[in-house]
């Protein structure tokens, strides 16, 4: 049996660096781990203040099921986002999208 490194195992399944392949793939997963990121955020300040998703929600204008959506890291909006910070008191905000650079979010 023949065992790989991780590195050696992307490069076999997803190209070398510098590969378009490759940079979609890594790309796309640092904007995955930028969402879950921001998710867990919203968790703990909403935990922290002793909300609940729907209250949360109710708070922004959206259904519980939407905040669990953002808590969970999947994809929504700059906007949405801008008013979930908001209704849980962040007074300034970005976010950095690496080589995208930073967003105000206000």
């Amino acid at each position: 049996m023949e065992f790989y490194t991780l590195e050696e195992s992307m490069d076999i399944c997803l190209g070398k660096k510098g590969t378009p392949h490759r940079d979609q793939f890594e790309t796309e997963l640092a904007a995955e781990i930028e969402a879950w990121r921001i998710g867990q955020a919203v968790r703990e300040q909403r935990k922290k203040q002793n909300l609940t998703q729907k209250q949360l929600g109710e708070k922004v204008g959206v259904g519980e099921a939407q905040i669990s959506k953002i808590e969970n890291g999947h994809a929504s909006t700059l906007a949405l986002i801008n008013r979930v910070f908001r209704a849980l008191g962040a007074t300034s905000g970005s976010l950095d999208f690496g080589k995208l650079g930073k967003v105000a979010l206000w």
